[in-house]
């Protein structure tokens, strides 16, 4: 079979997987921040123990997406809307600091550690605000969307927790 075959043949199964699979395409690329982390020329200068980084990384990312949907469920709540409006905004805002810092903490060349510090601070402030709010209507209002934007949350707050633990003084 000649290259050109052989590539054909991956990228159907590739789509063919996505579609059976749609978790399989976000750990396809979570699995290319892994390689590029990997591969960075400037990956080791830091010190900073990869893992931790990626768990960061992902879980910032993942918490974005969460959020940006929760906000778009938390819309499509029409009888509960005017007690979702903070809930609504808090979701936003998490999702783009989450965003920023996931960008922020990708980049491995020269960072600016108390540019980071601070980034992920605020990241853990935006996370703990929505998941606490998000927390309150699964728990009130059994809203199993809002349910699922806490853990994620949670899971991001702790993972730059974790990133904040790890860094040079």
């Amino acid at each position: 079979m000649s290259d050109a075959g052989m590539l054909s043949g991956r990228a159907e199964t590739f789509e063919n997987l996505a579609r059976l699979c749609p978790h399989c395409m976000e750990v396809s690329l979570m699995t290319h921040i892994a390689q590029m982390l990997e591969t960075h020329p400037a990956a080791t200068s830091s010190g900073v123990d990869r893992s931790v980084l990626l768990q960061c990384i992902e879980a910032c990312f993942d918490c974005a997406q969460s959020c940006t949907s929760c906000a778009d469920a938390c819309l499509g709540e029409q009888q509960h809307l005017d007690q979702l409006v903070r809930c609504i905004r808090l979701n936003l805002d998490c999702a783009e600091v989450c965003e920023t810092t996931g960008r922020l903490v990708l980049r491995q060349t020269q960072p600016d550690w108390s540019v980071i510090r601070t980034q992920l601070q605020a990241c853990v402030a935006a996370c703990r605000a929505c998941g606490d709010e998000c927390q309150q209507h699964a728990d009130g209002m059994g809203m199993e969307h809002c349910r699922v934007c806490a853990e994620s949350c949670r899971r991001c707050a702790e993972a730059c927790e974790q990133l904040l633990a790890a860094l040079p003084a």
